[in-house]
């Protein structure tokens, strides 16, 4: 895989961002908790926090390829920071709310914000359509390694500072506030991108597709975010946070372990990514998004089962060593059927979707979590429904190949 100095970079801001999201991930429901937040309360703000990710993004990416998408990724870098010295500073709920809606905060360890999309159209230019698809499993693969290398240090780092006398909250929000400095980091970065990057701006008629950035593809994106939306919203029941507050309360685990046990569930999910293009050369990008998403759904409802730590600890693996099969093939299949002109758009859309998803469930998620006895449930309901997701997926695009698959 050749990449030219502008892909490199893109690769590099991946990398920033999601040690950042991975490092925060593995302390933010423990932190605000220990702020006094209630069970209930994080969920709320957590979902608060996902759907304010979700209209930032949308109103961002929508108009990424008019106003500029360099510009648009400063703003992001610029919201990510803020976020990070807000939630640092304060205990309030209401202002959480606030900086939580308006900043980015990813609770899942995921994407959040208006980055994502933009990258993917840019990489897009970037490489020619025959490489789209291992050059994005590289991608998956980048983002994966880096939550997993977060994930690792946001534990070790928490857990050294309580050795030294400070107190597990002290501790816990110098993570949050290096998380706050990764922005700006990343800023940084995003400012050395070329004009390369920039999208092949086309006219678009006045209306709905001006609103929202695209025109022929309506249909087909439109079709697509409701099923992505179906997926995430399965799985924002059981995002980082809150999976590693789950193993927090089934099992007492310390951060430093929490981290160690998602450092190796991202490192397995990045691994499966760089199948992922070999596998849908042979069988297409729709059947292998759905053969390599269903049997990880099923792990993932078996992991509550499990009687004891390493029996869990293994299944999670397990299921993440085949999760993000799926992630490069998707995103290979949305920038493939549609115009060049609307690819920032499509996928801005097709994100903010997910997110939308993703940000009503820890709602719910929170709420069950407050019950000790049904705190197993976020795990089954999320198995369910991504396994409907998978069905309907097929169902409506297995027949529909893009003019180029691989």
């Amino acid at each position: 895989m050749t990449l030219t100095r502008d892909g490199k970079l893109l690769f590099l801001t991946r990398f920033i961002r999601l040690f950042s999201y991975g490092m925060l991930a593995v302390v933010l429901v423990l932190y605000l908790t220990a702020i006094g937040l209630s069970e209930s309360q994080t969920g709320l703000l957590l979902t608060l926090t996902l759907a304010g990710d979700t209209a930032i993004s949308l109103a961002l990416t929508t108009e990424a390829d008019r106003i500029g998408r360099r510009r648009i990724l400063l703003v992001g870098s610029a919201l990510m920071a803020g976020a990070g010295v807000c939630f640092a500073l304060t205990n309030n709920f209401a202002m959480l709310l606030v900086a939580g809606a308006i900043g980015v905060i990813s609770p899942s360890g995921n994407e959040v914000g208006p980055f994502l999309p933009i990258e993917q159209a840019a990489l897009s230019e970037l490489v020619p359509g025959r490489s789209r698809t291992a050059v994005f499993a590289w991608y998956t693969l980048t983002g994966a390694i880096a939550t997993a290398a977060g994930s690792l240090f946001g534990g070790l780092l928490t857990a050294r500072l309580e050795r030294s006398a400070i107190t597990a909250v002290a501790s816990q929000r110098t993570v949050i506030l290096l998380y706050a400095a990764m922005g700006l980091l990343l800023a940084a970065v995003f400012s050395r991108l070329s004009i390369g990057t920039e999208g092949r701006s086309a006219p678009v008629s006045g209306g709905i597709s001006r609103l929202f950035g695209i025109g022929k593809s309506r249909g087909i994106v439109l079709r697509l975010s409701a099923l992505f939306a179906l997926d995430a919203f399965g799985g924002g029941f059981v995002v980082q946070s809150f999976a590693a507050y789950w193993f927090y309360l089934r099992f007492g685990v310390s951060p430093a372990v929490l981290g160690g046990i998602f450092f190796g569930a991202n490192v397995f999910a990045g691994i499966s990514a760089l199948l992922a293009s070999k596998i849908a050369a042979r069988i297409g990008l729709v059947r292998t998004m759905v053969f390599t998403h269903l049997p990880s759904n099923v792990l993932l409802m078996l992991v509550p089962l499990m009687p004891t730590l390493r029996l869990a600890i293994l299944v999670l693996l397990l299921r993440f060593s085949i999760s993000q099969m799926d992630v490069p093939p998707r995103q290979s299949y949305t920038m493939a059927v549609v115009p060049p002109d609307e690819r920032s758009a499509a996928a801005g859309i097709t994100g903010v979707a997910r997110t939308t998803g993703a940000a009503i469930a820890p709602l719910f998620a929170g709420l069950l979590f407050s019950q000790p006895a049904l705190i197993n449930w976020p795990f089954y309901i999320a198995g369910t429904l991504k396994i409907a997701y998978d069905l309907l997926l097929y169902r409506a695009f297995v027949a529909r190949q893009p003019d180029s698959a691989d």
